[in-house]
């Protein structure tokens, strides 16, 4: 099983790009599942906020948190802490949205590639980004889930600004 943990805060889409890779990951293929699901505490726009993906060959029946994920995908720099290095897998990776670079994970400024595409949050550019460097799942299979989730109006800027993520992960 294949396991992703989110980290935004409230308002950021952590919970929608967790649905969006459960979505990209189960549509080319009936014998994929997938669980995506939030954990947050007092709900409120800004409030730190974590979601998960769950992605397996079988049935998806553990609701449970993630203990240690294969991804760690970090919205808001803010939230990035040298203590999300205990909740990765050994193979693991921390991805995360920053200008700078960050001991023990891989930068990337997604807050840029979202201004460029007038998008107000980074999660399908973060997206993007995990789905470049991780082969989860295609980049047609993310384009998919945006059409197939997400309302008319912002479907075109999220495409494209997922497509931008992937280049810069090839850069």
């Amino acid at each position: 099983m294949k396991e992703i943990l989110w980290l935004g805060r409230g308002g950021q889409g952590a919970f929608t790009a967790a649905k969006l890779l459960g979505a990209a990951y189960t549509a080319a293929d009936d014998a994929r599942y997938a669980l995506a699901f939030p954990s947050f505490g007092p709900e409120r726009r800004g409030a730190p906020v974590r979601a998960f993906t769950k992605l397996d060959t079988k049935p998806v029946r553990d609701r449970s948190q993630t203990e240690h994920a294969d991804f760690i995908v970090v919205l808001d720099d803010t939230l990035y802490s040298p203590e999300l290095l205990k909740l990765k897998k050994p193979d693991g990776r921390i991805i995360v949205n920053s200008k700078k670079q960050i001991d023990g994970a891989e930068s990337f400024d997604a807050a840029a590639i979202a201004a460029e595409y007038r998008l107000p949050t980074v999660n399908t550019v973060m997206l993007g980004i995990a789905a470049a460097l991780s082969g989860i799942v295609t980049e047609d299979e993310a384009v998919q889930a945006i059409n197939g989730y997400m309302p008319q109006k912002i479907r075109e800027r999220n495409i494209g600004a997922l497509r931008s993520a992937g280049k810069a992960v090839q850069k």
